[in-house]
């Protein structure tokens, strides 16, 4: 794949908190310059990015970011306000307390709950796979299917150990036909985004562009 191609499935990425708003300005100017798929930056530059850039960028940002154990109810303010704000994609960090402690319909309501916040827009649920076992995953792709989400993602970025091709191999087995797979964390070459691409990855979340 070219280089062009390929930012077509990139959620640029710049989620460091101490990122500034020259920060945020490269990263949108190179990632419309490049028509990635989209910039994912920190709720609190939404409203901004889309005032300065309006429809020239697909804007993505975070909620229950990056540990995932706030309360639902503050998922769910933080998802209408992204909303609200400008966002088109939110991606949401799971409570992978209650994943630990089995209670998997608790997490599928969580999702739902925010997936009905958010409405038409994207929602991507990420799982944290480092933190998990393999019946964990699996249940969890359940969960993200039962739900309503639009994407499972492998990972924040800020967690142990980033996304692998095994765990997007998993998901693809288990998922519903309607839910697609964003992988992140670790993915910094093309050669990289290629063979996640290849395994069925329809988004890939990256700080770098191919």
């Amino acid at each position: 794949m070219t280089s062009e191609e390929l930012a077509g499935y990139v959620d640029y990425t710049q989620l460091k908190a101490y990122a500034s708003w020259e920060d945020l300005q490269k990263l949108c100017e190179a990632a419309i310059r490049s028509r990635t798929a989209s910039v994912c930056i920190p709720p609190s530059y939404v409203s901004r990015i889309k005032e300065k850039y309006g429809q020239e960028l697909n804007v993505c940002t975070v909620i229950g970011f990056p540990l995932g154990y706030q309360t639902s109810a503050v998922k769910e303010l933080e998802a209408k306000q992204a909303v609200e704000d400008g966002a088109s994609e939110v991606d949401m960090v799971v409570n992978l307390g209650d994943v630990k402690n089995g209670d998997f319909e608790k997490v599928t309501e969580e999702i739902r709950m925010i997936k009905q916040a958010v409405g038409n827009h994207t929602l991507k649920v990420i799982i944290e796979t480092c933190y998990l076992t393999e019946v964990e995953k699996i249940s969890l792709c359940h969960c993200v299917t039962q739900a309503g989400a639009d994407f499972i993602k492998t990972s924040t970025g800020f967690g142990t150990k980033g996304a692998a091709l095994e765990d997007v191999e998993l998901f693809k087995t288990h998922i519903g036909p309607k839910v697609q797979i964003k992988a992140a964390g670790g993915i910094r070459t093309a050669e990289d985004m290629e063979q996640f691409i290849k395994v069925g990855c329809t988004r890939i979340g990256s700080s770098v562009l191919p």
